[in-house]
């Protein structure tokens, strides 16, 4: 039975892993923005703890972690959380701009530092859930594709330096997966929704498990997950 931390654990791929690993008796460490956040995700998934820490605000993370008790080690750390704003480069203000790099750069990266002496005493797993825009920008996606461009050279350093401490990071590049933020994407495109066109996000959630349950001979770098239909 192993520890693990995941971030975006409400909904969509997120839920779906921690419901999961929750299944096979995981101890289950959920990261919420705020204390009523907190409080929902205890009650979505009994017997997890929760940690509180606003990824919107990557400098507070060290403070906020400060003030709570923290897991012993951690055998997978699981950036999924994210956020996505549309618009032309013509548009899109600074702050639009500065919301998605901290929630979906800046933060991962403060949130591995904080944690990666954990995960060493595990010698577990970061898994960072990026992004098709991650491999490919097109129109109205620059902030949030250059986010998750990012994204991929955090993923990318990070294993090349944690690698002789036994870590193994993997990157997940889902395609158009039917969650909430899918469905926020399609009202910013002014598309109608149809979640049945779409990946499962319990299908994105057996990449990741099937990453982090790998035997250690093995180590899966990258994985692409596109829709079927």
């Amino acid at each position: 039975m192993g520890t693990h931390l995941i971030t975006g654990a409400g909904s969509g791929i997120g839920a779906a892993v921690a419901r999961r690993l929750a299944e096979r008796g995981e101890d289950l460490w959920l990261l919420a923005r705020n204390a009523v956040r907190a409080k929902e995700l205890a009650a979505q998934f009994p017997g997890a703890r929760t940690l509180v820490g606003d990824l919107a605000n990557p400098e507070k993370l060290s403070w906020a972690f400060g003030q709570q008790p923290l897991p012993d080690r951690l055998d997978s750390l699981q950036h999924i959380a994210g956020v996505i704003e549309l618009g032309a480069v013509a548009d899109l203000p600074a702050k639009a701009w500065q919301r998605q790099l901290a929630a979906n750069l800046v933060a991962p990266a403060e949130l591995t530092r904080l944690l990666l002496p954990l995960v060493r005493v595990a010698k577990g797993h970061i898994v960072f859930v990026n992004s098709g825009a991650g491999l490919n920008a097109h129109a109205q996606w620059s902030a949030y594709a250059a986010s998750k461009h990012g994204l991929k050279a955090l993923a990318d350093s990070l294993r090349a330096e944690e690698h002789d401490n036994g870590v193994r990071v993997t990157s997940v590049y889902p395609g158009r997966t039917a969650t909430p933020m899918q469905e926020s994407t399609h009202r910013q495109e002014g598309k109608e929704y149809d979640p049945s066109r779409w990946i499962d996000p319990e299908s994105v959630a057996t990449a990741i498990l099937t990453a982090i349950d790998l035997p250690r001979d093995a180590e899966i770098n990258d994985v692409s997950v596109r829709p079927g239909r």
